[in-house]
């Protein structure tokens, strides 16, 4: 379980203090899927990074399974269980699809292996194994190298920013049925993805919408979807038609 108290994060704009995530206090339990969303610029892919490591917090503090991991290194949370994917995934020069599933993965594996994890996010394993992770690929290719990544890590508590930026609705449509999948199978592991997506949110467990930094609603999604596109400006942002590919802060 992941507990999140009193969390702040704040940025130097211009020799004036930015407040970009104010004072949260959430819990994400093992055995859920959990979907943030909420407006651009809320601080959703902020809070993604400050639990990955990659930023760190200016205020409050965080444990994981009952150890405080608020001044961790992102290797240290790693080899705790938490696993990141980035909205944009990092092209890897000089290194084969079949060696980065292998180091994800942290153990000696088969090519066997490696292409049962390419075939989960629907790609033909034959055809990419060998292949070097650079620009020579798709976005969309790339999204779903990363997951297969990700799923080879096997990680207690996974989170994922926006995976649907960038790729096209054929892979959209396979990455649902990958993350559906996963929640089927997900017991006393977590997931954390951070999205517009109404069909993204159609399978979570449990809701979190941010709002200009802080928690405006968490409850389960039979709780929080309804209201989220109970309105025409909500179904927007929750669908994220025209901004599935904005960054945010």
């Amino acid at each position: 379980m992941l507990k999140i108290n009193n969390l702040s994060f704040n940025v130097n704009s211009d020799g004036q203090d930015k407040e970009i995530i104010r004072d949260i206090s959430m819990e994400i339990p093992d055995g859920k899927l959990i979907v943030i969303t909420g407006p651009n610029g809320g601080g959703k892919s902020t809070l993604a990074k400050l639990i990955a490591g990659i930023e760190k917090p200016t205020g409050g503090s965080m444990e994981f399974n009952g150890r405080d991991i608020t001044d961790m290194s992102i290797t240290d949370r790693a080899k705790l269980g938490i696993g990141f994917a980035f909205q944009q995934p990092v092209k890897f020069k000089g290194i084969q699809v079949f060696d980065l599933i292998k180091l994800a993965a942290g153990r000696d594996i088969t090519i066997s292996d490696a292409c049962e994890y390419l075939s989960q996010v629907g790609l033909c394993a034959k055809e990419y194994i060998n292949r070097e992770v650079n620009s020579s690929l798709s976005g969309g290719e790339l999204k779903r190298i990363e997951i297969a990544t990700v799923i080879a890590r096997n990680s207690l508590l996974t989170i994922f920013d926006e995976p649907e930026a960038g790729i096209d609705l054929w892979s959209f449509s396979n990455l649902i049925d990958v993350f559906r999948k996963q929640r089927e199978e997900i017991r006393d592991r977590s997931i954390m993805i951070i999205s517009h997506q109404e069909r993204i949110l159609n399978i979570a467990d449990e809701i979190i919408v941010l709002k200009n930094g802080y928690v405006d609603k968490h409850g389960t999604k039979d709780e929080i979807y309804p209201e989220l596109v109970g309105t025409p400006s909500a179904v927007q942002k929750c669908r994220g038609i025209s901004g599935a590919n904005d960054n945010e802060t």
